[in-house]
C-alpha cells in the first residue's frame, strides 16, 4: 500500500510508551500496536484525532504517502476495479 502510518516514529521522538499512549488515546493495546507495526489497514478519523491531540503532532506527521510506483503526467490515478453483489444498490 502506497499510505503508511509512522506513529513509531512519532511515538520515538516523543518518548511516549505504547502502553501509555494506547490508555490516554482510548483504544486496546493490540489494536495501537497494529497501527504501529503497519499491520492494520484501516484506521478511524477519530483515532488519528485522538492520536494528533495527545502526541502533538499533525495527521500529516503520522501519515506518509509514498507513491509505488510513478505514473506519468499524462495518467490519470484509477482506483482498483472491485466487484458488488447485483443487488447491492436495490
Amino acid at each position: 500500500m502506497a499510505i503508511t502510518l509512522k506513529l513509531d516514529l512519532v511515538m520515538a521522538d516523543r518518548k511516549i510508551r505504547l502502553k501509555d499512549l494506547a490508555e490516554q488515546v482510548g483504544i486496546t493495546l493490540a489494536n495501537l500496536s497494529n497501527l504501529k507495526n503497519g499491520k492494520s489497514k484501516a484506521l478511524r478519523l477519530s483515532t488519528l484525532d485522538a492520536l494528533c491531540h495527545h502526541l502533538e503532532c499533525e495527521p500529516g506527521d503520522l501519515i506518509q504517502y509514498t507513491p509505488e510506483e510513478k505514473m506519468s503526467k499524462d495518467s490519470d490515478y484509477k482506483a482498483p476495479e472491485i466487484s458488488l453483489p447485483s443487488d447491492f444498490l436495490d
